[in-house]
């Protein structure tokens, strides 16, 4: 099945930056509260156009009457994120899931680096707002292609000047290329938490910086999942579901999402892309699993205790599921 939703109003739309709106959800019911939601949160818009995509919540998590989601109109949507900036108005009524967090913020940390890359920032915003607000110990490094793709600007810049928070700006055409994040951490302590959303090849140098700098506390969010040149699935394997007592096939070119709804089952489930965490699934006996989500961290991804069935497949069995 898939994942519960609540009915939204668009309540505000506001040009946040070149290419980037953010919009603001309310209640339809407006005596309702949404439900709580913990910085790093994000939720699916099921939009009336049929696709179902995510968006981080970039407003206070302490607010229970609104979302706040920030959207880049990307030059290779495939009709999301289109659809947000062409079609969707003030006024209008949509369906949106319940919060889900993949990028949990250790609130109790000595101290916490944030690192945002364009439209990557909205996480990062609610978590120095969280940050913040609690009195914690918290610098945040800003960076994008240039100031006017930069969103949130003038807010971030008041927080910080109000807060007396550590903020350090990176626009590439200023500095002539893209940020060192081994020079821009470096120094800043092996205890702290260290937090990364940006695009692919930003979250790659930022994950091997921490690495180099040994930084063990090091956590990413992508926008989608990891490309992976994979050999075409050619057989068929099995799936032995625990709860449900059922086997179910699951040929070449169907997922296992995919091939369990068609058997019967309900599995929770929403982007099917990989990205949004909704279909993780319990792995109790696998032989190997070739991941292709873009939540998994590689320790989690080694350890095979879950996987995401919208996405990865089983290359050797058994394969033994918690559904």
């Amino acid at each position: 099945m898939s994942s519960p939703t609540l009915n939204a109003l668009v309540h505000t739309m506001r040009h946040e930056a070149d290419g980037i709106v953010s919009v603001e959800f309310r209640p339809a019911t407006p005596e309702v509260d949404f439900p709580a939601f913990e910085a790093g949160s994000h939720i699916d818009l099921h939009l009336p156009n049929g696709l179902v995509r995510s968006y981080s919540l970039c407003n206070p998590s302490s607010d229970r009457q609104r979302y706040v989601v920030g959207v880049l109109n990307d030059k290779k949507s495939r009709g999301g994120s289109r659809y947000v900036h062409q079609q969707l108005r003030v006024g209008s009524t949509i369906q949106i899931s319940h919060p889900r967090n993949n990028f949990k913020l250790e609130e109790g940390a000595d101290r916490t680096v944030l690192v945002a890359g364009g439209i990557g920032v909205t996480p990062i915003w609610c978590m120095l707002q969280r940050l913040a607000d609690l009195g914690r110990p918290v610098e945040m490094i800003y960076c994008a292609r240039n100031r006017k793709e930069a969103a949130f600007v003038d807010a971030i810049t008041a927080l910080a000047a109000q807060k007396n928070i550590a903020l350090t700006w990176h626009f590439d055409q200023e500095k002539g290329g893209p940020p060192d994040l081994v020079a821009m951490l470096s120094g800043k302590g092996a205890d702290s938490h260290y937090y990364c959303c940006g695009p692919t090849p930003m979250l790659d140098s930022f994950e091997k910086s921490c690495e180099q700098l040994g930084y063990p506390n090091a956590h990413i969010e992508r926008f989608a999942a990891v490309h992976v040149e994979a050999p075409a699935a050619t057989e068929t394997f099995v799936v032995e579901c625990a709860k449900s007592g059922k086997s179910v096939e699951v040929p070449p070119g169907k997922s296992i999402l995919d091939s369990l709804i068609e058997a019967g089952l309900n599995p929770d489930h929403s982007c099917k892309e990989g990205v949004c965490g909704a279909c993780e699934t319990q792995v109790l006996e696998a032989g190997e699993i070739e991941h292709m989500d873009g939540i998994l961290t590689k320790l989690e991804r080694q350890s095979n205790k879950t996987m995401m069935i919208c996405v990865s497949r089983c290359k050797r069995g058994p394969l033994v599921l918690d559904i």
